[in-house]
């Protein structure tokens, strides 16, 4: 019985969905604005969310725990010098997703784009 659970699968193994989040939170991070699935993007929401409260600690801890999630150099840094001192105010909720009216054309799935809220 799923009672309670609250993660999607995506058909994966534990692996597998890791690698999908960290694609796609690299690609959100560097591009600040993706298209992809609705529930690949609610399921996005909180991994990048708790990345962007890493950022806004700042400390040494935080970076090198954002580099074991997200293990590109580069974007860490962007995270934690341009995305995270945007939401200093702010207490979560730094992403939005707006679903799109038309579905993909090969398998009929809801699309969806998740964006940083500015």
């Amino acid at each position: 019985m799923r009672h309670k659970v609250k993660k999607k699968k995506f058909d994966r193994t534990k692996e597998q969905r890791l690698a999908l989040y960290r694609s796609l939170a690299r690609a959100l991070i560097l591009e600040e604005r993706i298209e992809t699935t609705v529930e690949r993007a609610k399921a996005l929401r909180s991994f990048v969310e708790k990345l962007v409260t890493l950022g806004k600690k700042g400390d040494l801890a935080s970076r090198r725990r954002a580099l074991e999630l997200l293990p590109d150099r580069h974007v860490v840094k962007k995270l934690f010098e341009d995305i995270a001192p945007r939401f200093e105010g702010r207490n979560g909720g730094y992403t939005r997703i707006v679903k799109l009216p038309n579905r993909r054309k090969g398998d009929g799935a809801e699309l969806a784009i998740i964006e940083w809220v500015e």
